[in-house]
């Protein structure tokens, strides 16, 4: 079985990381969300919004957080690996903020570092719920979506869409796409 680098994407608050944690606790190697924690980490250091205050220093501390999650996930013994938010989201987060001003390094990134599949998760409002650290609204969560789709369309992504339903049914929904 070839090695499988698995995607879910959706815009703030379509279930991923409920997901990513479904799928961890069955025992697959997944790999979380990292704006959170480049979120916090700038918290601690007195910036409320860092994406907000500076989107650029924001992205490019996604992109190389994303980029070593990818060679990581390479470097896995297992076959398959889940991952929560890809290389190409910092591109669609930016084209969201309008600012298309960034560094070439980030759509060589998008090029260079390829996903096996890629799940999207659709934005679901009944279970949609802001805090901390996702400050967007809801109308805000599906401009970003149309952003994602865009993106990784533009790059030749499939695009699998997980129905919404509980967080194991939609794990079982993608694991039956791995013949396993």
């Amino acid at each position: 079985m070839q090695k499988e680098i698995v995607l879910l994407i959706g815009g703030p608050g379509t279930g991923k990381s409920t997901l990513i944690n479904v799928l961890a606790n069955r025992g697959y190697i997944c790999y979380p969300e990292i704006s959170r924690q480049v979120i916090l980490e700038a918290q601690k250091q007195g910036i409320e919004q860092l994406f907000l205050k500076e989107p650029l220093l924001f992205s490019q501390k996604l992109l190389e957080g994303r980029i070593k999650q990818y060679q990581d996930a390479v470097a896995e013994k297992d076959n398959i690996i889940f991952i929560d938010r890809g290389i190409p989201d910092v591109v669609a987060y930016m084209h969201f903020i309008g600012d298309n001003n960034y560094p070439e390094i980030f759509e060589r990134a998008c090029h260079d570092f390829r996903y096996t599949k890629l799940f999207i998760l659709p934005v679901w409002e009944e279970i949609y719920m802001s805090d901390n650290e996702r400050y967007e609204s809801i109308l805000e969560a599906k401009q970003i979506q149309e952003h994602l789709i865009k993106t990784y369309s533009q790059l030749g992504y499939e695009m699998i869409e997980v129905p919404k339903d509980t967080p194991d049914n939609r794990a079982d929904f993608i694991l039956k796409h791995f013949n396993l």
